[in-house]
């Protein structure tokens, strides 16, 4: 529970105005690995291991371990399995999407006979960084607030005295509720007061929502790297982020005792958005093998800098038993605007920097004689370096207290990678775990990501074949609503993702 945010709740309605939300910058940043079978097997550990072609997208470096080309294709399957906890209910919900991990070419060539450089190599591989697919849904009896109280605060915040301008100017908030009658003036002495809600918490209302989203960032990039003597292998990757996000949510709320005349049944709130963009980000690392077992990675990756557009609208239904109208009243944004609305930003999601070690048992030239490794990756992460601004970069103070939000609710965070792989002769044994930690500021909120995974392997005459299954574990809180002036609750979410990557190869 929070009462009350520290901050203020005209930025609050001000973020709700323009459609950008301190969630949606951790959902552009809290990223977990993706990949080939083969490195979602090891846990996605692969700054120090190198050898995948998932390397373009960890450390670039990685690449330079190759001296012939590949082809990878990785197609995979995701199911969602989500559990909600709100006011003491328990809600559930899935959804399921295939997807592609990454895949590409890498090329290889020779270096001079004369010089340590003993070759140089490239790729061309695209990924899918993030996932969006899901489905969750909630219910709960609140007795203590209302989602139509933040059109009352939109309202009060803004000092709106005149009911032509609420019914009006706030077309994807304020005026919706208005011209439905879920708010309505106060009148003493025959003006205008105030505003009141005909929703009725003091005794009790059933609350509920399904927020269905899908869409996902898909990155292309071009990586080049060198290996300098076997001993020290240096890259770097251009990459090319396309944004893909839609939301559809319908909340609804609805009187929780028998009265038949107190003004109120129920009314929902549908929301659409869709987000479109792309970005650009750098990454650079290498790997140093002290010793022929033993190697060690430094990667460091940019922040992506996103263009990015949002189209949105709202649509209001209220049944108020007779208020205002018989039978329900319904308004979308769409008649009072004639479109949907557009808002045009940059953001920036954070810069990252990991290290890794692997150990490489019986490391020799001839990688089919090797017979097992370890490997393990740290990576630090500050979510609260999320920003947003005006498109083309220029800040504005709406962007500004957007920023501070963002500052004051997340915080850096460590991730930890590890992951290992037996070979017998042509088979090979994997499996991994990964541990994505809190990037809440306010530790009470829980929120950590924790990957399990197992896979096979077969490899034999340039071709090869690896099969991983990776369990997710994740933790993590929806606000319905937010509010300046009453207590606003989270909804509690655990969710349990499956997810099943086939990787098929050819060296030429």
């Amino acid at each position: 529970m929070i009462k009350k945010i520290l901050l203020s709740g005209i930025i609050l309605f001000a973020l709700k105005s323009f459609g950008q939300e301190p969630s949606d910058a951790l959902r552009y940043s809290w990223l977990t690995p993706t990949g080939t079978a083969r490195s979602m097997a090891t846990g996605g550990a692969l700054t120090s291991l190198g050898g995948d072609i998932t390397s373009t997208f960890v450390n670039p470096a990685g690449i330079a371990l190759f001296k012939t080309g590949e082809l990878v294709l990785t197609p995979g399957f995701t199911f969602n399995n989500n559990k909600s906890t709100y006011f003491g209910e328990i809600g559930k919900d899935s959804k399921s999407n295939f997807n592609m991990g990454a895949s590409g070419f890498i090329f290889a060539t020779p270096g001079s006979r004369r010089s340590n450089w003993k070759n140089f190599s490239y790729s061309i591989a695209v990924n899918r960084s993030a996932n969006f697919n899901n489905r969750v849904s909630f219910k709960g009896l609140n007795d203590i607030s209302s989602y139509s109280e933040k059109y009352l605060e939109e309202l009060i915040n803004n000092n709106v005295t005149d009911p032509n301008a609420a019914a009006q100017d706030y077309p994807f908030g304020s005026s919706l509720a208005f011209n439905t009658f879920l708010i309505d003036t106060v009148n003493t002495n025959g003006s205008i007061s105030g505003y009141r809600s005909l929703a009725t918490p003091q005794t009790g209302v059933n609350q509920e929502q399904v927020v269905d989203t899908k869409g996902g960032i898909t990155t292309i990039a071009f990586a080049g790297s060198a290996n300098l003597g076997d001993k020290l292998y240096l890259g770097g990757s251009l990459g090319i982020d396309m944004l893909n996000y839609k939301r559809n949510s319908t909340y609804t709320e609805s009187d929780a005792t028998s009265n038949a005349s107190n003004n109120f049944q129920n009314f929902s709130v549908g929301e659409t958005l869709e987000t479109n963009g792309a970005g650009i980000n750098l990454k650079i690392g290498l790997i140093f093998k002290p010793i022929d077992q033993l190697r060690l990675g430094l990667a460091f990756h940019s922040p992506t800098w996103y263009e990015l557009k949002d189209k949105y609208t709202t649509t209001v239904t209220t049944n108020l038993e007779g208020y205002g109208g018989s039978g329900q009243l319904t308004q979308s944004s769409t008649d009072l605007v004639g479109q949907p609305g557009e808002f045009s930003y940059s953001f920036l999601n954070p810069w990252r920097v990991m290290g890794g070690i692997s150990y490489v048992f019986r490391e020799v030239n001839d990688v089919t004689r090797q017979k097992a490794f370890v490997t393990a990756d740290v990576e630090y992460v500050n979510y609260a370096a999320s920003s947003f601004s005006e498109s083309g970069g220029t800040s504005s103070g709406y962007f500004n207290d957007l920023n501070n939000i963002i500052d004051n609710q997340y915080s850096s965070a460590i991730n930890v990678k590890l992951g290992g792989e037996l070979k017998f002769n042509t088979l090979m044994v994997r499996g991994g775990f990964g541990y994505f930690s809190n990037p809440y500021k306010d530790k009470s909120t829980k929120g950590s990501r924790m990957n399990i995974s197992g896979g096979l392997g077969y490899r034999d005459k340039g071709k090869f074949i690896d099969l991983t299954y990776v369990h997710q574990l994740a933790k993590d809180v929806y606000y319905p609503y937010r509010l300046q002036d009453n207590e606003f609750f989270p909804v509690k979410l655990n969710g349990g993702a499956g997810n099943i990557i086939l990787t098929v190869g050819f060296k030429f």
